[in-house]
């Protein structure tokens, strides 16, 4: 699963980027190309069943992301490289909030909400252009031979059109599942959950959640698909090179709870539509990444396809009931540990032990 990370010039999209998978700035070179770098989900749940059964080691879930190559000029220029974006899961649109005389922005202003406005048209009419493009294929295929699969897609690709010329993108199309598994093959990029980075000036922190509102930004991000979340990227430099308490005690000077970049990377993984059950033991405590709505047999396959075919039931306990009883053990007397078959929706945050036998 992959996220692409995009922005203006200047908007700090490669500084996240490298403060989130720990990748060193691209050197420089004629031609920007993609990096990809992977970021651990933090998550206090694989630590605290650490601390529980000391493992031999410990294994967070993760995201994979893609620094995007833009373009350092703005005023109707593409903002990002539309092709690079191919094959990505989810964005992150880095939006520019700050002033800065060594970097202005390539536009001469700074207005954050003109920004993500601006990137959400080019998906728009990136999209526009590959529904035109199919329909006509559609057309000629139709005259041709009329198929009714064909007189279908056609039907849900006018209504997209029609959707896209008001500006509107595909992630606020009502489809159904059908039409939905009809349209995976075409990467449309407006379909794309996306989160907003709302990347602030070192000062502006405390006043963050005031300045989202006054910009329009929370109302455009209030829309589906799309989540919102503020940070300065300076502070998140600082933070990252300072021991644990250190760092502590400096967010709880800014009034911030934990740091942006831990927000940034679960409300990734979340616009995924992914959760994580956990595994717990002498040799690893893990979180394993599945969509949601994944059901017990197939949740077993993401650990070794041996157990999914030999799936014979799991053991199943909420995270919470597992820490409140000490072990197992205690858990199988409280009742809360429960026996679950093959068609059991696995939960976030659930403890599995999956029997099997091949």
């Amino acid at each position: 699963m992959k996220v692409g990370i995009v922005g203006v010039g200047s908007s700090g999209k490669s500084t996240l980027f490298g403060l989130l998978t720990g990748t060193a700035a691209a050197p420089p070179s004629g031609r920007p190309e993609a990096r990809v770098g992977v970021a651990r989900v933090p998550d206090r749940r694989v630590d605290r069943l650490s601390e529980m059964y000391q493992p031999k080691k410990k294994t967070h879930a993760a995201v994979e992301y893609v620094d995007v190559p833009g373009v350092a000029k703005g005023s109707g220029a593409a903002l990002v490289d539309l092709p690079a974006l191919r094959g990505i899961d989810a964005l992150v649109h880095v939006v520019r909030a700050f002033d800065s005389d060594v970097a202005p922005h390539p536009d001469g202003s700074v207005d954050a909400l003109r920004d993500a406005k601006m990137l959400e048209l080019e998906l728009i009419l990136a999209d526009l252009g590959t529904v035109e493009r199919r329909l006509e294929r559609l057309d000629a295929a139709i005259k041709k031979a009329n198929r009714a699969e064909d007189v279908a897609e056609r039907a849900t690709f006018l209504r997209m059109r029609e959707h896209l010329e008001a500006e509107r993108p595909l992630r606020e199309l009502d489809v159904s599942e059908e039409e939905r598994r009809r349209l995976r093959g075409y990467a449309l990029l407006s379909e794309k959950p996306m989160l907003l980075v709302v990347n602030m000036a070192e000062d502006r922190v405390r006043e963050s959640e005031s300045f989202v509102a006054s910009s329009g930004l929370s109302g455009f991000a209030a829309r589906p698909g799309l989540a919102l979340c503020p940070v300065a990227a300076p502070i998140e430099a600082e933070i990252a090179h300072l021991p644990p308490e250190d760092a502590r005690a400096f967010l709880a000077d800014l009034g911030l709870a934990e740091p942006g970049l831990d927000r940034v990377i679960r409300t990734s993984y979340a616009l995924l539509g992914l959760l994580s059950f956990l595994t717990a033991g002498e040799d690893e405590c893990r979180a394993w990444t599945i969509r949601k709505g994944t059901k017990a047999q197939q949740a077993a396959g993401t650990i070794h396809s041996d157990i999914e075919r030999g799936f014979i039931r799991a053991e199943v306990v909420a995270f919470d009931d597992l820490v409140a009883a000490g072990s197992l053990a205690a858990c199988r007397e409280r009742g809360t540990l429960r026996l679950e078959g093959k068609d059991y929706v696995v939960r976030d945050g659930d403890v599995i032990n999956f029997r099997f036998n091949v």
